[in-house]
């Protein structure tokens, strides 16, 4: 079976964007996506260019202001804001909880869709239980031994080191895609993914 190592944040907008057309490609391939949540905070320190907390006022204009929306449209995926009101908050809890449903043998392609989309479209708080608790319900999924196990040092020491493998994959950001060890970075490379996979 053909894979995609899927690199993202569970708060990522550019995973967003491309969350509906990536799922997509992978299905029409027939391909299995192998799911690695990354702390993008800690990834962009390591690799560059930093936080986009940190972003000058320009850039960060840009990013949120200009290039979101572009995109936004193209995809015809919706946002509520240029930048959801949670966005700075922890990621730990969301990206646990994913992790600790491939830990339980559970396909989340719909429940990293439906956080992506939730916390984009909808304004959700991915650091907040019972937000989460409402998408993991819309993916048909139950919620409660998720959040449970999100939090446990086995989780979380997966989750550190899907964040060191990022780093020592040279990742630079979300979303990132390795079909056959080739690395595409942001779904604006989602066309050639789809070229990768058909080879």
């Amino acid at each position: 079976m053909k894979t995609i190592e899927y690199f993202y944040s569970t708060h990522s907008g550019f995973a967003y964007l491309g969350s509906t057309h990536f799922n997509a490609i992978a299905e029409a391939a027939g391909a299995k996506v192998i799911h690695r949540p990354v702390d993008l905070r800690v990834l962009l320190d390591a690799v560059g260019p930093g936080p986009t907390g940190n972003l000058t006022e320009a850039r960060h204009a840009y990013f949120f202001g200009v290039e979101i929306q572009r995109w936004s449209a193209f995809r015809n995926a919706p946002i509520a804001l240029p930048r959801p009101t949670h966005h700075d908050n922890s990621l730990d809890l969301s990206s646990g909880m994913l992790i600790a449903a491939l830990e339980r043998g559970i396909n989340i392609d719909r429940l990293t869709h439906e956080m992506l989309t939730a916390h984009w479209r909808d304004d959700a708080d991915v650091a907040n239980p019972d937000d989460l608790r409402r998408i993991a319900q819309l993916a048909d999924i139950d919620p409660e031994p998720l959040l449970a196990e999100a939090m446990t040092p086995a989780i979380q020491d997966n989750y550190r080191k899907n964040t060191a493998e990022a780093i020592e994959r040279t990742v630079f950001g979300s979303p990132t895609y390795f079909v056959n060890g080739e690395m595409f970075y942001g779904q604006d490379r989602l066309d050639f993914v789809e070229r990768a996979l058909a080879d």
